[in-house]
């Protein structure tokens, strides 16, 4: 390995550095007053950036050019193109336009679009997104952009993320500046902590489920699991640690802060998390984050899973979004201080927040919604589908205190000491840390522990920034009316505390106890895809998103039949695949195992042995196959008795209420029969070998 990390940093990005050396210093500056102010480029100086690019990417080797974007799939996408333009005598030489740079053309008929393109018509426009850096990958320079169709409308995740992130900045902007701060851009940060599986390759095709569906259908778990925690922050083992440094050197040269690794909860799962960066850059980083991480995996000989659960009976993977605001100052806006209850203008930031997530409780468990995270939600190993606001035991005596009016003391700082003399003693945080809880404060930023580990970090932070924004919207325009800011600044705090405060819950988010009381405090229980998206079409919603420029109604209800097309997609490939097999291979492979028990039966009868074992495995089996066989013909029926013709949310219903519970009834019986029958007889790869089969 190279040991010179800040030499290979970021060498395959087109950063501050490369703009320096490759741009002339007029263009250079005109560039980052540009991405700065949220300008717009001219056309001269765009092809001069243009120009300086593609020298800097010819000499890393790169020969095409792609603009990478975020279509509304989860993950990204690239069309590529040489640099290669003819000249005289069968020559050509090597060209990169401005109007190349800035405008591309990709087919957008055969994307989601949820009815914003017919699909005879295809033009679709890619725009370059200054603020995120371009980059070299596969010896192509990739440039960020935004994806838009033919009349405008946003066909990505990247637009409504900058226009969020526009949002929230101009009304954070309006509140500072009653706090007497001249303030020209407040930033939204994310951190993107990024769980996932890794299991040898050679098992992983073996299993269809797997390959079609990024999960298994069906598997029994080893006699071993995680309840011992000893692969939580165990040792990683020789096989994972080459894996993992591989990883972050070939992060590392795209400028991805790859800051900590470790291994998770679950046998085989691990954990990689950056420094946070900024929103826009963040959400870029975690999706090359996500595809590097399957490419250096399969160089191992080994396969990388990020499906939120794809083992039935052991933890599945998330993706902590840690979130904060920090103005053009570099001042954190949620950092309490040394003394919170003082610090009116954090106090005003922190209502902002705490209504933003009571008032819109719906769009954030719509953020992270989806078939695979439906089955991670909830199940004691994330938080639940309900919504709620962790604070910590001081912040929320704070609130208490602001709330009933009573004087507020800070805690003092505590000094840990271990008993042990050797041992230097160190600061206590002043709170503690709530797994159970979907939304946490953690010092100076929430996280938001709630998204699945394929999700795009976009949803959610779309939703937080513009929700947030308009908290702070409706505080400015009560504010800038005061004739006493202060005064009225700390009512509005209060008045908003005591309105909101039942989204704020500090204990156990996994406790049944939990569910009854957020009902009894009216918090949603949205439970599956299914149940929270119709929500999206809320008027509420609708008028709250173009009230801040973040969608139109066209791109919402766009979104909403994307989201149900992919569930009702995900949910048939499943069956499906499900369906496949236990017809193809389970179902046969029990066969053969009883077609060789009865031979054994039939041997010992010949010689006048006992065979009463027989009798009983083949008594046995043969009522549990019979029975997988009736659950798998009404599993096809089900499939077929799909209701085609009726809208997008009837199919869906559909689809969870009878085809999913379908697929569990198969499993049932197909998982006791794995535990049943000889090893040799069963088709696939068991639990035990992938979870324990990377050493």
């Amino acid at each position: 390995m190279n040991k010179n990390i800040p030499e290979i940093f970021g060498n395959l990005v087109f950063n501050d550095t490369a703009m320096k050396k490759y741009l002339p210093e007029k263009v250079y500056k005109s560039l980052k007053d540009a991405i700065e102010n949220c300008t717009s480029l001219d056309f001269d100086t765009a092809n001069e950036v243009a120009n300086g690019m593609k020298e800097w990417a010819i000499e890393k080797g790169a020969t095409h050019y792609t603009h990478w974007f975020q279509p509304l799939t989860n993950i990204t996408a690239e069309k590529h193109d040489s640099f290669i333009t003819p000249t005289e005598n069968d020559k050509v030489i090597m060209e990169f336009s401005g109007k190349e740079l800035i405008k591309g053309e990709p087919d957008a008929s055969s994307f989601p679009s949820g009815g914003l393109r017919a699909t005879f018509e295809a033009r679709g426009y890619t725009d370059w997104d200054p603020a995120s850096n371009a980059f070299i990958k596969d010896n192509c320079l990739c440039i960020p952009t935004a994806f838009c169709s033919y009349n405008g409308d946003a066909l990505d995740k990247k637009t409504p993320l900058l226009r969020s992130m526009d949002a929230i900045s101009k009304q954070a902007c309006r509140v500072l500046k009653l706090f007497g701060k001249d303030v020209k851009r407040v930033t939204s940060s994310v951190g993107a902590e990024q769980e996932y599986f890794l299991i040898p390759f050679d098992m992983y095709k073996k299993r269809k489920d797997l390959v079609y569906c990024g999960r298994t259908l069906f598997g029994t778990r080893p006699p071993k699991g995680q309840e011992l925690d000893d692969h939580y922050f165990g040792a990683i083992k020789p096989a994972v640690a080459e894996y993992m440094s591989d990883l972050d050197m070939a992060l590392w040269e795209l400028g991805v802060l790859a800051k900590t690794k470790h291994n998770e909860a679950a046998p085989a799962q691990h954990e990689l998390a950056p420094v946070y960066s900024t929103t826009n850059i963040a959400t870029d980083h975690n999706q090359l984050t996500m595809e590097i991480m399957k490419r250096v995996a399969h160089k191992h000989n080994l396969v990388c899973l990020l499906h939120e659960k794809p083992f039935k009976g052991v933890n599945g993977s998330g993706k902590h979004n840690n979130w904060s605001i920090t103005s053009d100052s570099g001042e954190n806006l949620i950092k309490p201080g040394k003394k919170p209850g003082d610090n009116l203008q954090f106090l005003v930031f922190l209502s902002a927040i705490i209504k933003a997530i009571d008032e819109y409780q719906d769009l954030m468990r719509i953020s992270v919604a989806s078939a695979g995270n439906d089955h991670r939600l909830g199940a004691g190993e994330a938080p639940p589908a309900i919504i709620s606001i962790f604070l910590g035991d001081e912040l929320n005596a704070l609130v208490e205190a602001i709330i009933d009016g009573h004087e507020f003391h800070s805690a003092p700082n505590t000094m840990m000491k271990l008993g042990v003399d050797v041992l230097p003693e160190f600061k206590r945080d002043n709170t503690d840390r709530n797994r159970t809880s979907p939304f946490a404060f953690t010092g100076n930023k929430f996280e938001f522990r709630m998204l699945g580990s394929t999700a795009s970090v976009a949803d959610p932070n779309i939703i937080i920034n513009t929700i947030v924004a308009e908290s702070l919207q409706q505080f400015a325009d009560i504010l800038e009316k005061s004739d006493n800011f202060e005064i009225d600044a700390k009512k509005l705090v209060k008045d908003t505390l005591t309105k909101h405060h039942r989204i704020i819950f500090n204990g156990n988010g996994y406790s049944d106890e939990w569910k009854e009381e957020a009902k009894k405090r009216g918090l949603h229980n949205l439970e599956t895809t299914v149940d929270c998206l119709p929500y999206l079409l809320d008027v509420k919603n609708i008028e709250l998103f173009q009230k801040h420029g973040v969608y139109n109604e066209t791109e919402i209800y766009a979104r909403y039949e994307v989201a149900l097309e992919n569930y009702i997609t995900t949910i048939r490939i499943e069956a499906d695949t499900c369906l496949e097999m236990l017809r193809k291979e389970i179902i046969p492979a029990v066969e053969y195992y009883l077609k060789d028990i009865t031979q054994i039966a039939k041997n010992k009868s010949d010689i006048n042995m006992s065979f009463g074992l027989e009798e009983k495995i083949i008594s046995k089996i043969s009522d549990l196959v019979e029975k997988l066989y009736d659950k798998t013909v009404d599993l096809e029926d089900a499939i077929n008795n799909l209701p085609t013709d009726a809208d997008v949310l009837t199919i869906a219903k559909y689809e969870k209420d009878i085809v999913l519970s379908a697929m569990n009834e198969t499993r049932i019986l197909a998982d006791e029969l794995e535990s049943l029958i000889g090893r040799k007889y069963w088709p696939y790869p068991t639990y035990g070998d992938m979870l324990f089969g990377v050493v």
